[in-house]
Formats: C-alpha cells, sequence, structure tokens
C-alpha cells in the first residue's frame, strides 16, 4: 500500500488539534469578559487516519444561524475625552442651576441679607473691642451693649457732622460754583477750542430743556426717594440689632450652624469657620485702618489748597475708600471736581496730584503691610469681584464682593489641605523592611 493517505491523516489530525486548541482558547476569552456564559463541550477528537472535516467557509445565515456573542456595554464605546466633559457638563449645569437658584432668593430677601452681611462686617470690626473688655472682668452683656452703642453713635455722630457742614456752606459753595462756571465760560471763550458764546449757550438751553421735560421723571425718582429712606431706616435697624446677637451669642449661633452640616462634613467646616472669620476680622480692620489714613492725609492736603468743605470731602473719601478701586476713584474725583469749579484749573490739578500721591502710598505700602497676605487678593480678582458685586447688587454687592472673596479663598484653602491631610491618614502605611536574621552575614565584613 501507499505511505501517502496515512501522511495525510497525520496533517489532519494535527490540523484539527490545532483547531481545538484555538477554540479553547477563545472560549477561555469569552468567558473571561462573560462569567455568566457557559463553555461548549469541546468535540472529541476524530480517530487516527480519519480525514479531518472541511470546514464551511461560510457561516450559516437566517434562523439556522447560532446566536452571536454578547455585545459590549454602549458606554464603553464612547471615547474616554467624551465621557469625561459629559461628567463634568452636567455637574457643571447642576451647580450652575444652583448657583441661580440662590441668586434668585438672595434677590427676594435682597435688604435682610444686605443687613445680616453688613452686621457681620461690623461685628468683626468691634468684636476684638468686646473680647478685651471681658478679659478686663467685665460682663460679656454689658461690654456688648457698650461696644454697640459706642460704635452707632460714632457712625452717626459721622453722618450728623457732613450733613452739618454741607448745610452750613451751601450758600457759599453755590455762590463759588456759579463763579468757577463763569470762569470756565471765559476760559472756553478765550480757549483754543473755538468755543464760541451761542454754543455755551445752546448747551445751557438743552439742559433746562431736558430738565423741564423730566420733570415727571424727576418727581417719581423723588418718590422712589422716600422708598429707600423707608429701607434704609428698616435695614440700620436689623444691622443693630443682628450686630448685638453676634457680639454676645455669635459662639452659640455658630455651634448651632455647626448642627446642619452633615456629620462627614462637620470636621472640615468646624476647622474652616474660626479661619474664615480671622480673615475677615483682618480685612475690615485694615480696611478701616487704610481708609483712615487716606481720609487724613487727602483731607489735610486739599485743606492747605483751601479747597471748601475739605473735612466733609475727607468723610466721603473714608467712606468710599470701602469700596475697592472704584470707591477710590470717585472720591478722588470728587474732591477734583469741587476743586475745579471752586478755586480753578491749578488747584485742581493740585488736588489730583495729592490724591495721586496718597493713593499710590496706599496700594505699594499701606496695604500690602497692614493687610498681609492672609488677606492678600489678586487684583484682577478684585476688579472682577467689584464689577459682578456691582451689576448683581448695585453698590452694596461692590463693598460686600471683596471680602467674600478673600474668605472663600482662605475656606477652600483649608478645605483642600484638610482633604489631602485626610487622605494621608487613610492611605496603607508603606510595608516596614524584612529584617535581616542575627546570625546573617555581613557582605561588606564577610571574609
Amino acid at each position: 500500500m501507499s505511505r501517502v493517505p496515512g501522511w495525510l491523516g497525520k496533517l489532519g489530525a494535527g490540523l484539527t488539534e490545532m483547531s481545538e486548541r484555538l477554540d479553547e482558547r477563545r472560549a477561555e476569552v469569552e468567558q473571561e469578559s462573560d462569567p455568566l456564559a457557559v463553555p461548549e463541550p469541546a468535540a472529541p477528537a476524530p480517530a487516527a487516519g480519519t480525514p479531518a472535516p472541511v470546514a464551511d467557509p461560510l457561516p450559516p445565515v437566517g434562523p439556522s444561524a447560532p446566536p452571536a456573542g454578547p455585545r459590549p456595554d454602549p458606554a464603553l464605546a464612547v471615547p474616554w475625552g467624551v465621557r469625561v466633559a459629559a461628567e463634568a457638563g452636567w455637574r457643571l449645569l447642576v451647580l450652575a442651576g444652583t448657583v441661580w437658584v440662590l441668586i434668585q432668593v438672595i434677590s427676594a430677601v435682597q435688604l435682610v441679607v444686605f443687613a445680616f452681611v453688613i452686621a457681620l462686617l461690623v461685628t468683626a470690626l468691634l468684636q476684638p473691642t468686646v473680647a478685651r473688655l471681658t478679659r478686663r472682668g467685665v460682663p460679656r452683656g454689658p461690654a456688648t451693649a457698650l461696644t454697640a452703642i459706642s460704635g452707632f453713635v460714632v457712625i452717626g455722630l459721622m453722618a450728623w457732622f457732613v450733613t452739618w457742614q454741607v448745610m452750613e456752606n451751601i450758600d457759599t459753595l453755590s455762590s463759588q460754583i456759579q463763579s468757577g462756571i463763569d470762569d470756565l465760560r471765559n476760559w472756553l471763550l478765550k480757549s483754543p477750542f473755538h468755543v464760541t458764546d451761542k454754543q455755551i449757550n445752546q448747551i445751557a438751553k438743552n439742559l433746562r430743556e431736558a430738565i423741564g421735560a423730566n420733570t415727571d421723571q424727576i418727581t417719581s425718582a423723588g418718590l422712589e426717594g422716600v422708598q429707600v429712606i423707608v429701607d434704609f431706616l428698616t435695614g440700620l435697624l436689623l444691622v443693630f440689632f443682628s450686630t448685638l446677637f453676634l457680639l454676645y451669642d455669635g459662639k452659640r449661633i455658630w455651634e448651632w450652624f455647626l448642627k446642619l452640616v452633615p456629620a462627614a462634613a462637620r470636621p472640615g467646616v468646624a476647622g474652616a469657620g474660626p479661619r474664615a472669620w480671622r480673615t475677615l476680622t483682618a480685612y475690615v480692620r485694615g480696611t478701616v485702618l487704610v481708609a483712615l489714613i487716606d481720609a487724613t492725609f487727602i483731607g489735610i492736603g486739599i485743606y492747605f489748597l483751601n479747597v471748601p468743605m475739605a473735612v466733609p470731602l475727607a468723610v466721603f473719601i473714608f467712606l468710599f475708600s470701602f469700596i475697592p478701586l472704584v470707591g477710590a476713584v470717585a472720591s478722588g474725583a470728587l474732591a477734583v471736581i469741587v476743586a475745579l469749579v471752586t478755586q480753578g484749573v491749578f488747584t485742581a490739578v493740585m488736588t489730583l496730584v495729592v490724591v495721586l500721591a496718597v493713593q499710590q502710598i496706599e496700594g505699594h505700602v499701606l496695604q500690602p503691610f497692614i493687610l498681609g497676605r492672609a488677606v492678600r487678593v489678586h487684583p484682577l480678582a478684585v476688579v472682577l469681584a467689584v464689577a459682578a458685586g456691582g451689576m448683581v447688587a448695585g453698590i452694596g454687592g461692590a463693598v460686600v464682593a471683596v471680602p467674600l472673596v478673600a474668605v472663600t479663598n482662605t475656606v477652600v484653602g483649608y478645605l483642600k489641605q484638610y482633604s489631602e491631610e485626610l487622605q494621608q491618614q487613610k492611605a496603607p502605611a508603606p510595608p516596614a523592611p524584612a529584617s535581616e536574621p542575627e546570625n546573617a552575614e555581613d557582605p561588606v565584613h564577610a571574609e
């Protein structure tokens, strides 16, 4: 017999064995991807000498086709970057919606919110005095009442003094303003701008017509001013009583607030609160000191320049200094305008030089030295915060924007540090190096 059929049988048996191994490997891979899948039993090996079955080149199609393997999860088909962007996107949408709802709630009770925030600022200014009196043996109730009443009396006296000075000098100021307007008119007529008397009269006529045409709006603005005065007095009462309770019972109010925080986040919030309060106290006291120095030196400068109402202008500069950047520009411009219309161009220029010099010293020397690093905020953050606060809530929003940013910066920094320390504490300790037996030979000193 010829040996060719036996050789073909061995080749077919080898190919069959290789196909079975590939099927087993494929089944193992499918079982690893789907642990619930049941492996199919392997087909018995053909006897030696039996020709290997010929594989069908095309799989069956139709109802007789075997069921396809399990499809992968559709989420796994999405690229990783798209999945991360989607996860971050819906979380940002939730945060944006929460912030929008919060802004709407604050707008609905804007008077109460601003009164409480101003009470916090006043409390941060007066609380060290209460603590000092308490350490000297004064009971907390009388110390709180004495400090709060003294603080509000000082603020009231400042407002009364400014009003009294304005009323006393209103006639003199009016005549000086009229004289300054006449001097400005003569200067414009003789200036190289070629302004004629007819043009000046036309401008004055347009102003009179504008005032006459808007009489109704001016009247309605006056009626709205009555509502503003009522809101102001209501807010002042809220500030006074809120300051009293915060000075007297601030610690228990803080403890009550901590009970509202979830237990898991309570230690972090409890640690961030005192640090935020120290930042707020340092900011308020530093701002008051810087504003006082600005008002004093600018007031002395404009007093020696014979600018009328130098003391009321100094008080305005002090109050406007609580609005970062914008307040300094507005108060300085007010002083320059008063000097221009009452004393002329030269005095206005000298007033501008005094204002700019004092503000430069404030920005580069006083604020870094007095406020320090604890409440330092980048100038870009200050500009954006003041602009956003002014757009959302007017002057009150511009006043509270920067201390809010400073406190938020302190809280976020502390919570980040606290989270990192907590993760380090929960991380498993690295394994200790294996100790060598006592009788192990020293490879350096081994003979």
